[in-house]
């Protein structure tokens, strides 16, 4: 069983930077695929990055690509996304999701909400222009 928790979503100017977090409580932290995804208001799910907390490979979706990065604390066994210069069409519910990995590094259908066994309850970012 794995238990998601994000936090950190508030609300931003454009132009504005800000990290949310994922709280990924699992026995076996280091053997799974955690992702990104957000959710704005009348639209699809849509992924945005992952991470294999297993060695730290990470994968971007074009969405946002070249505005954010994600890494993960170890230690903390949280995941972060860090998003740069928002945009009012970057406000969402951005969630977390988690699957266990059979193999090293995410799969290919990593950007497939269907993928993810697990999920958190999600964090809304709003961005103002």
């Amino acid at each position: 069983q794995v238990r998601l928790m994000e936090s950190g979503g508030r609300s931003v100017q454009a132009g504005e930077s800000l990290r949310v977090s994922c709280g990924v409580a699992v026995a076996s932290y280091r053997s799974h695929c955690v992702g990104w995804f957000r959710q704005a208001p009348g639209e699809e799910r849509e992924a945005v990055a992952a991470i294999y907390t297993g060695d730290d490979s990470t994968y971007f979706a074009d969405s946002m690509k070249g505005r954010i990065a994600i890494f993960q604390d170890v230690d903390m066994r949280t995941v972060y996304l860090g998003l740069r210069n928002l945009q009012p069409v970057d406000t969402a519910m951005y969630y977390c999701a988690a699957m266990p990995a059979a193999f090293p590094g995410c799969p290919t259908t990593w950007v497939s909400r269907r993928e993810y066994e697990f999920w958190g309850q999600g964090t809304q970012v709003t961005v103002s222009a």
